[in-house]
């Protein structure tokens, strides 16, 4: 019968229909070359929004504790007056209570000299009390104004901080992408939170062995941006202790870092173990281990390890 299409055919084309498409019309996975320019364009973002909530968060935690500090101050301080103010009103309880008696006693002694030392002391004990207390009341004063200037800024940290937890919010999106991406070429490195690390054989002496010693003894853990240790770290904060280990004490971020060491820049060509290197940007740093090396925490999905002088593309170093 002319006309009519086979029943076969039909079903053939709706399942057709209910397949997905592949092919030229499907939306084709990056290559590996393509999904490592992605990611390093994700890392560079990433420093840049990380070192800006470690800034912040390194920025509340100094405020809050120079606030606790000063009000801890303050409350000794006010309980001392305290005392004192209780010890005045006793004394004047008393003096109402028995004054007459006190004052007869030594209006009619028959000892002249006794009398009038008797007044003085009680004169002098009246006015070294209102003296110890007006001096501890203006002390009072001068600490709750600085308490008050101290609370002050550990508010407007605290602003920051919360202004900067939407930008944290954003390096969180970008750590997703980065291991999805690691994950999808195969790259991604969780690390050994206990990683016993490698033994430093490097050029170094002095206080920069000691911080490449410990910065070799954490090769293998994770990077993990905001983290300090000791399981895992970011750049500066690898960066940080290790030179603490070797007696320098650090600012906490990588660009606080760089302006640190401001009068302390060598150039390149000039490099010694335990120098500072920055990438481009200045959102990393690593240490110079010498021989042409260089130990870091790299980024998202990666661990502390050591790479070559020529892979860390450096532009700028400074010297403890």
């Amino acid at each position: 019968m002319r006309g009519r299409v086979p029943a076969v055919v039909v079903g053939l084309a709706a399942v057709a229909l209910l397949l997905p498409i592949t092919g030229a019309q499907a939306d084709p996975k990056p290559t590996v070359a393509q999904a490592k320019a992605k990611l390093k364009k994700l890392n560079e973002q990433a420093d840049k929004v990380v070192d800006q909530y470690n800034a912040a968060n390194e920025k509340w935690k100094k405020a809050k504790k120079q606030y606790a500090e000063i009000n801890a101050s303050y409350t000794k301080k006010a309980e001392r007056v305290d005392v004192l103010r209780e010890s005045l009103v006793t004394v004047a309880t008393s003096t109402y209570q028995t004054g007459d008696i006190v004052s007869m006693g030594l209006l009619y002694s028959p000892n002249p000299e006794s009398m009038l030392s008797g007044l003085a002391a009680l004169d002098q004990l009246s006015q070294g009390r209102a003296r110890q207390l007006n001096e501890y009341q203006g002390a009072i004063a001068d600490l709750k104004k600085q308490r008050d200037q101290k609370k002050g800024v550990y508010v407007e940290a605290t602003k920051v901080k919360a202004d900067l937890l939407k930008e944290k919010k954003q390096a969180d999106q970008l750590v997703k992408e980065q291991t999805e991406l690691l994950r999808r070429i195969g790259a991604y490195n969780p690390g050994n939170t206990n990683s016993a690390g490698a033994v430093y054989s490097g050029p170094a002496s002095g206080n920069a062995l000691a911080a490449l010693q410990f910065a070799y003894r954490q090769i293998g853990k994770p990077y993990r941006y905001g983290a300090t240790g000791p399981g895992s770290w970011d750049c500066s904060g690898l960066v940080q202790a290790a030179w603490s280990a070797g007696g320098v004490s650090l600012p906490r971020t990588s660009y606080e870092q760089w302006a640190w060491g401001a009068s302390r820049k060598v150039p390149l060509n000039a490099l010694q173990a335990g120098d500072l290197l920055w990438h481009a940007g200045l959102g990393h740093v690593g240490i110079y281990a010498g021989n042409g090396k260089v130990v870091h925490a790299p980024q998202t999905g990666d661990v502390v390890k050591v790479v070559t002088l020529a892979q860390y593309n450096a532009m700028g170093a400074v010297r403890p």
